[in-house]
């Protein structure tokens, strides 16, 4: 039983940071305007520069990226502790650092910057 509770923290855990992803990749994050402009740039190369490609592909990226920068302290915890698997502290280090990454776009989300 406290193997499978273990797994449904860890799923939860993921689902929370894959959210963080989303809501940094959204149009309100303060680093859409940063990725726009040089994905239009890829992106015209090969005749693509419609604008909603831009906007999908500076979204993906971005959320991309906040979930791989994320998980650069959660890997620095496991490797200082020794681990071979992630722990639920590890998880969670990889949630609090998606958080921070999402924040701004939070902020500015809900009308608070």
């Amino acid at each position: 039983m406290e193997e499978r509770e273990g797994l449904l923290r860890r799923d939860g855990t993921l689902i929370g940071v894959a959210t963080a992803g989303l809501i940094n990749g959204s149009h309100n994050s303060p680093w859409f305007d940063l990725m726009a402009g040089p994905i239009a740039a890829i992106l015209s190369g090969f005749s693509l520069s419609s604008p909603v490609l831009i906007f999908y592909f500076a979204s993906l990226l971005i959320s991309v990226f906040t979930v791989l920068i994320a998980g650069v302290p959660a890997a620095m915890y496991e490797q200082r502790h020794g681990l071979t698997q992630s722990s639920a502290k590890s998880m969670m280090v990889w949630l609090a650092g998606a958080v921070l990454l999402a924040f701004p776009a939070l902020l500015k989300m809900i009308g608070a910057w």
